[in-house]
């Protein structure tokens, strides 16, 4: 039986891989401060605090596969120190948001990073937490660079503020699509490939992205599949931006809405990641899965990413 860490495992796409990862009958820990949720039934669970001294004193013996998902330099480096000897395998979940220019379409892993000085910026960290990782555990390491992730449970509201809003009708507002993309993994399909990758060895540097669809046609497809009898209202970047509404995600954003120079964010090649075995469902059913997820956790609750119905009804009273 094959031995697992998770360090993490408690969070959305943490808690999938060790779901993923104890059905396939591994034996799966999860090693984390346990603040973001429950880990799967049959998962054993130690709690620590990981940037304390002995935190990994509780974790005996070798695994077969050691997953870290954090992107705090101290805590990757921390954990390298205590575990790197007592791996057959290391994957370390980073972003693509790691590269330095996105207005490259179709670019691969080969692609420029950004120089990570500031490593409170999050691309920073994750680059720096990639260094030291290459640097310790170089010959067994996965580098997994995943883009938009989608799914069922997904806290950052950025894929599901669409399905919850399409699903209300009425006017709905929608930036500029011409020469917008979108470019989503599912987050079972990446869970499931985190897993079996680990399990099979798979080494390297691999973005775990989608395929690429325009905006028009992400849209076109979710007003269908929500059932949206509205009507799409599309306003301009620069009115957009004038009434100070966000770019991708957060509060008072357009999620998924980039700026038109950063179009390659979300047109990444992901030829590394079907040749390894990876798999895409169609968007189609990712569509599907988060608007019965909505409709479950509700369409009226509070969000982390996109516009309030409210500040809909004043940016389009000011557009005229």
């Amino acid at each position: 039986m094959q031995r697992v860490l998770v360090l993490g495992g408690t969070a959305w796409l943490g808690r999938e891989i060790a779901r993923k990862a104890i059905s396939s009958g591994a034996e799966v820990c999860c090693f984390a401060r346990g603040r973001s949720g429950a880990v799967p039934e049959g998962v054993r669970f130690v709690r620590a605090d990981r940037s304390a001294p002995g935190a990994y004193d509780r974790l005996d013996g070798e695994w077969d596969e050691v997953i870290e998902l954090s992107y705090e330099p101290h805590l990757v480096e921390s954990a390298l120190h205590a575990l790197s000897h007592r791996a057959r395998h290391w994957t370390l979940v980073s972003t693509v948001s790691v590269y330095r220019r996105n207005d490259e379409p179709g670019a691969d892993e080969t692609a420029e990073l950004v120089d990570p000085t500031d490593l409170t910026e999050y691309a920073d960290a994750k680059v720096a937490a990639e260094r030291a990782t290459t640097a310790r555990v170089g010959e067994k390491l996965l580098i997994v660079r995943p883009g938009l992730i989608a799914g069922p449970g997904d806290p950052s509201d950025r894929f599901g503020y669409w399905m919850a809003r399409l699903s209300r009708g009425g006017r709905a507002i929608v930036p500029a699509t011409t020469g917008r993309f979108v470019q989503a993994i599912d987050v079972d399909d990446l869970a499931a490939w985190i897993v079996t990758a680990g399990h099979n060895g798979v080494i390297g540097t691999v973005n775990a992205v989608g395929r690429s669809r325009s905006l028009t046609g992400f849209l076109c497809e979710a007003t269908d599949i929500a059932g949206f009898t509205g009507r799409l209202e599309t306003v301009d970047d620069a009115r957009l931006l004038a009434e100070d509404v966000r770019y991708w995600a957060g509060p008072r954003s357009l999620p998924l809405w980039l700026p038109l120079s950063d179009s390659g964010f979300a047109t990444r090649g992901n030829t590394a990641f079907l040749a390894a075995g990876g798999a895409i469902r169609p968007l189609g059913e990712t569509i599907s899965r988060v608007l019965d997820d909505e409709m479950v956790r509700g369409l009226d609750r509070p969000r982390r990413a996109g516009l309030t119905l409210d500040e809909e009804i004043e940016i389009l009273r000011l557009a005229g």
